[in-house]
């Protein structure tokens, strides 16, 4: 610790659109319980576009609300919620330099993969996070807190042992693709939640059937029934919210009321009972993606119906026709990476976009490694050629606009998976027709995040060779770099990942195809324009 210098640079968002370098913050000293990390490289998100603009509204920076006592949080320096100067960065390679006296499950020297997303400590909108509510690694140096990042009902690590081969790059670039992952991984819950609070709304007339058999496979602790519902009696239960909503009716009006009583996580069964909603519901995706809630539904009578047809996971089947909007940039770009490694039979892949540069670049690429596969690629421009309605299996949104939601609808071939990859903001609605939706059995997901399951997925694909993620690396910086980078997300100018070095401090940035003529030494080091372990390790080398 005596090594350790007093200050380092760090980037800081201190409001609403405001990014700071700051080139001295002071480097803090472990306490009992922390862990200092040496950041050695940190991709950089959307999302964190998202927190410098939301600021204290992005539901991640809130305070945590539960799961570590007031007391506790007070004793973390690195606890930034509200409108405390934070720092962002949540794809992050590190070393641990320093340990407190009572740390008991961190060595210093270990070089980790830091899994962000704290679900045990709730905040009001989200759960806090790495490059949230706690520091995050666009800094030279930040500290964690071994009551933090232990998961608590496993004793399993938050801060996940690499080894050494990898590029720093490579082992940072997987926290997005573990995201990635969860969103075909996750675990959909196809019965009523044990224990959870249940509301039955049914129209006057409505015919319903099935909540026996429901009953029957898991047991609410709580059961609240308007028979029938109307403006009144739902109006008693604002505020309220329930794990799991059964409507019998068509009322766009009453669903969306509805929806806004579901608890995260929460799913509604719409039973139509043969008749059709009466106009297009502004459904809130936002909450699809970040609560996560669900739609499910029949066009029967029957709620037994709707749980039925909840798929297990989100992952992709065999024979799929998979359409992926906004596949040229980067989130897109490893989902189209993935549907052509994942090793299903008779899979085609239909990458949209329209930025024919980007398309370019994807096809270049993911073409020759789905073809190596066996998968069947193509790369279209949407402005050029529209995608058909009703052709796809499966659908992936990767671009947070309502109306690709509702352009989503109109491709997918019935019984379709709408993955809503997109952090839609909660709050964002999209109108769609849930005649379709329900009739025709589509089912719109989302995941926000990744759990350590999805990170040792990907780490294992990468220490195996299956995975190299520097292929979806765009561009380099430093921290000067940082507000440049962010500008170019923002603007999905970047056909893949930026990556920051925070130990190169007055690096700008330097995209890929640029390092030929501004670092040749480092360029010589790319296989096939692709970043290396090599470059990186040649790019720290350079004078700046």
């Amino acid at each position: 610790m005596t090594d350790l210098p007093a200050t380092a640079h760090a980037i800081q968002f201190t409001g609403p659109g405001v990014l700071v370098h700051n080139e001295a913050k002071p480097v803090p000293s472990p306490g009992p319980t922390q862990v200092l990390l040496k950041v050695e490289a940190t991709g950089l998100c959307f999302s964190d576009t998202k927190l410098l603009h939301a600021w204290t509204g992005h539901p991640r920076k809130g305070p945590v609300l539960s799961g570590l006592s007031a007391e506790v949080l007070a004793e973390i320096p690195s606890y930034t919620p509200g409108e405390i100067p934070g720092t962002p960065g949540h794809e992050c390679c590190a070393r641990i330099v320093a340990v407190g006296s009572a740390v008991e499950h961190h060595a210093v020297g270990e070089r980790v993969l830091v899994q962000t997303d704290y679900r045990h400590l709730p905040t009001a909108g989200s759960n806090a996070a790495f490059g949230y509510t706690f520091e995050g690694g666009l800094a030279e140096y930040v500290l964690l807190d071994e009551r933090v990042i232990l998961e608590p009902t496993t004793g399993e690590r938050f801060l996940i042992p690499v080894g050494e081969a990898p590029s720093g790059s490579a082992v940072a670039l997987l926290e997005p693709w573990a995201c990635v992952e969860k969103s075909y991984a996750n675990d959909e819950r196809r019965t009523l939640l044990p224990g959870g609070r249940l509301l039955v709304a049914v129209e006057p007339g409505a015919p319903l059937a099935g909540i026996s058999t429901l009953l029957a496979a898991a047991t609410p602790r709580e059961i609240v029934r308007l028979d029938p519902v109307d403006a009144a009696s739902l109006g008693r239960l604002a505020g309220g919210r329930f794990d799991d909503i059964v409507y019998a009716g068509a009322s766009a009006d009453r669903i969306e009321a509805l929806i806004e009583l579901l608890a995260p996580g929460g799913v509604i069964d719409i039973v139509l009972g043969g008749r059709r909603v009466d106009r297009d519901a502004a459904v809130d995706v936002g909450r699809i993606h970040y609560d996560p809630i669900r739609i499910t539904g029949t066009a029967g009578t029957s709620a037994a119906e709707g749980y039925a047809r909840i798929p297990a996971d989100g992952e992709l089947r065999e024979g799929d026709t998979v359409a992926i909007v906004g596949a040229a940039g980067p989130m897109g770009f490893m989902h189209t990476v993935r549907a052509a490694t994942v090793g299903l039979r008779d899979l085609r892949v239909a990458a949209i976009d329209i930025d024919d540069a980007r398309l370019a670049h994807l096809a270049d690429v993911a073409g020759p490694i789905a073809a190596a596969n066996g998968v069947e690629a193509t790369f279209t421009n949407s402005r050029v050629s529209p995608p058909p309605n009703g052709a796809y299996s499966y659908v992936g949104v990767m671009v947070p606009a309502p109306a690709l939601v509702v352009q989503a609808v109109a491709m997918a071939a019935p019984g379709a998976r709408i993955n809503l990859f997109a952090g839609f903001a909660v709050g964002t609605r999209a109108l769609l027709d849930l005649n379709v939706v329900v009739g025709q059995g589509l089912y719109l997901f989302g995941t926000s995040g990744s759990e350590i399951r999805d990170m040792r997925a990907v780490l294992g694909r990468l220490e195996a060779g299956r995975l190299d993620t520097n292929i979806s690396v765009d561009a380099v910086c430093g921290l000067e770099g940082v507000a440049a980078a962010l500008a170019a997300v923002e603007a999905r100018s970047s056909g893949g990942k930026i990556v920051v070095y925070p130990a190169l401090h007055d690096l700008g940035l330097v995209r890929l195809s640029e390092l030929a003529d501004r670092f040749p030494a480092v360029a010589a080091k790319l296989r096939d324009g692709t970043w290396t372990a090599e470059a990186e390790a040649a790019l720290l080398a350079e004078p700046h």
